[in-house]
């Protein structure tokens, strides 16, 4: 067993136990009238007397809760479990010239279970790094960049965005999703 010194005495890993007094046993309450008796400490009558006389958690009476009065605010996204963020004093720290999701997996930067990655504005980066497929934020990009990096997007973010007048008008989608095939219907 393995030893330690307190205060010059040998104490023995196995021989350890709580000073005298520190754990009491638990009062056994309703056992007769020696200690807490006939109502056992619950009081006389009503619902938190009985046995099972409980109600569910928040319940106030019948009045509305609070958990039903508050609105309802924000929402919580699909990805927070397998979305990571790196800073870019992490990348600072990799030796690797270009990094990408496998790169940083393997360097230990982010779990092994991670789905996606970003990169955002923390810290510093003083050298140049190429960037593979990673999501980055504005800030860290400009950083990267500054430094002699450069920054190769997803394929699916690298995809520019169609312009409002590029995009069908709200009539133009019912009449494509009711299978007119875009034709407007004569009135």
């Amino acid at each position: 067993m393995m030893t330690q010194f307190q205060g010059g005495v040998q104490v023995k890993l196995n021989e350890i136990k709580p000073a005298a007094g520190s754990n009491r046993e638990k009062k056994r309450v309703g056992r007769g009238f020696g200690c807490h008796g006939k109502t056992a400490g619950r009081g006389h009558k009503g619902q938190k007397s009985r046995s099972g006389g409980f109600h569910k958690v928040g319940f106030e009476g019948g009045q509305m809760p609070l958990q039903r009065r508050l609105p309802k605010r924000g929402f919580v996204s699909l990805h927070r479990d397998d979305t990571a963020e790196v800073r870019l004093s992490d990348l600072q720290k990799m030796t690797a010239e270009t990094i990408d999701l496998p790169a940083l997996k393997s360097a230990g930067v982010v779990p092994a279970v991670i789905g996606r990655a970003k990169v955002i504005l923390a810290g510093e980066i003083r050298r140049k790094i190429m960037l593979k497929g990673l999501p980055v934020s504005k800030g860290a990009r400009a950083a990267i960049e500054a430094a002699g990096g450069s920054v190769e997007l997803p394929a699916a973010a690298a995809a520019p965005a169609r312009s409002k007048a590029e995009r069908p008008s709200g009539k133009e989608r019912k009449s494509k999703a009711s299978g007119n095939g875009g034709e407007a219907k004569a009135e």
